[in-house]
Parts: structure tokens; C-alpha cells; sequence
């Protein structure tokens, strides 16, 4: 097999991370093989409706991965199962709407991607150790090839010490079947961007949304809640002035080769006009 280039996008927060993040897979003059994105914030900031599913699908997604956030609209039960390229954390309980993994063909070659919740910080859910690793080995008897991971969770050690446990049990020196695991949820780019043990691996792959925010949301709103500790409802930044997170790897049929931090900001004032905004 020939290289296989693969795009991973941070969370897409609100219209102005959709439309950044359409503009830029446009804009990309060598075209990525496979495109895979974080959308649990993409519709306003909270959850993803089937609008924005079938905008972003058609904007070059070819991948939906997501988090804790996935259920906040509603209509979200009513199409989530058939959503072929969408994929919900996979450590929901038994019965959960939804898959937690789906395959891909690419370049003729079978690409699992796997979602995941962490349990350190975040609301009770089952343990991913066990259900992703009993995944794993379902996915490796059906054929599977290559292995992505989208870790959302809170705590940098629970994804740095999962992700080394995934390596060390399913990568060896001749071929690395997790080829890649990226973490999401803190909207923060990490720096520590690698290749170990075959795997392209970061903490944290940041987020898609306006910069002058606080994590994609109103500056104001966020400043409110967390210094009177009262509700406040949050509001996503409208700001246009937009960063794109995320990362490019490169892999073959043995292990990642190479993965490189995208961190581009941009203008879409002028991409923005039209778009749905909700």
C-alpha cells in the first residue's frame, strides 16, 4: 500500500468552525485520502443536528467522530443510526442508539475509527479499557487494518497512559495496528505531537472554532459562570477570526510515519454570509 494521508480535526465548535474547517479541506491543493473530525460541538456549540450532518458530510467529512455532547439535540436519536459516518463513544452502555466504531475502505484497505469517553473528570461511563480493547480484537478478527482512536477525555494522564497501553498491546516492531490516537474534549492544542511505537499519537488535537472566545464560546458569558460559580447560559463567539486545530499523518501498512500539528487561523467573514447558523 501506498502512503494513506489522514486528516484529524479538533472539535468543530459552532458556524464559524464549520465553516472554516469547509473552507480549508477546500482549499487543500493535495487532498487529504481520508478526512476524520470531532463534531459533538459543531451546532451551536452543543451536539450536532442532522443540518449540519449532511453540511458538513457534503463539505468533505468523511468521518464524525464525538463525546459527551453528541445527545444535546434532540434530533439527534432520530437519525444517529442511520448516520453511517458518525460514530458515538463506543462506552456508552449496552443498547446505546448509535455505533461507537465504524470501518472504512480505504485505498483498499479496511480503516476502523473508534470514539471513546474518558472516566477522570468527566460523568460516569463505562470503562474504556475493557470496552475498547474488546473492540479491538473484534475489529482485528474481521480484517481491520488500521486502527484510529478518538480519546475524549479530560485528564492528559488518562489519555497518555491509555494510549501507551493500546500501543504496547497491539503494536509490535513489525506492524502497528493502531495507527493513530488523538485526543479531544479541552479545545487546547497540545505540543507533543509523535510517533510511538508505530501509532501517531496527541493529547490533545484543539479545537475548530473563533479565537477570541474562551474555548469557542462569548468571552462575557464563560467570564460570568466561572467567577460567580451561578448557571449561566453559554454562548458561542461569533467572532470571525478563526483557528483550525488538528493533525496530519501519514501512514503505510505497517505503522504512522509522520504527524504534523495543523494550526492555521483564518478570516471567514466572507465564507460565513449564507451559512446556517444554527
Amino acid at each position: 500500500m501506498d502512503t494513506m494521508k489522514i486528516i484529524f480535526l479538533g472539535d468543530i465548535t459552532g458556524r464559524q468552525g464549520r465553516t472554516a474547517v469547509m473552507s480549508y479541506i477546500d482549499s487543500l491543493e493535495n487532498k487529504p485520502d481520508f478526512v476524520i473530525a470531532n463534531i459533538e460541538n459543531a451546532s451551536h456549540g452543543f451536539g450536532l443536528t442532522k443540518k449540519n450532518y449532511e453540511e458538513l458530510s457534503a463539505g468533505g467529512i468523511n468521518c464524525f467522530t464525538s463525546g459527551n455532547h453528541i445527545w444535546d439535540k434532540k434530533d439527534i436519536y432520530e437519525y444517529i443510526d442511520d448516520a453511517k459516518n458518525l460514530v458515538r463513544p463506543i462506552n456508552y452502555p449496552l443498547g446505546t442508539k448509535g455505533k461507537g466504531s465504524q470501518v472504512f475502505d480505504i485505498c483498499g484497505q479496511k480503516l476502523a475509527v473508534i470514539n471513546a469517553l474518558g472516566r477522570v473528570f468527566m460523568p460516569p461511563i463505562d470503562s474504556p479499557w475493557q470496552v475498547v480493547t474488546k473492540e479491538i480484537e473484534k475489529l482485528k478478527n474481521e480484517g481491520v487494518e488500521h486502527i484510529i482512536i478518538d480519546f475524549h477525555a479530560e485528564a492528559t494522564a488518562e489519555k497518555i497512559c491509555f494510549a501507551k497501553y493500546l500501543a504496547h498491546t497491539y503494536n509490535t516492531d513489525e506492524k502497528a495496528l493502531i495507527k493513530g490516537f488523538f485526543g479531544t474534549h479541552t479545545h487546547v492544542q497540545t505540543a507533543d505531537e509523535q510517533i510511538y511505537e508505530g501509532m501517531a499519537y496527541i493529547t490533545d488535537a484543539g479545537f475548530c472554532g473563533a479565537v477570541d472566545s474562551v474555548i469557542g464560546m462569548e468571552f462575557e458569558t464563560s467570564l460570568r459562570r466561572l467567577s460567580t460559580s451561578l448557571p449561566e447560559r453559554y454562548e458561542i463567539s461569533e467572532n470571525p477570526i478563526t483557528q483550525i486545530n488538528g493533525v496530519e499523518v501519514l501512514i503505510d501498512s505497517t505503522c504512522a510515519t509522520q504527524i504534523k500539528r495543523i494550526n492555521v487561523t483564518v478570516n471567514n467573514k466572507k465564507e460565513s454570509d449564507g451559512v446556517n447558523d444554527e
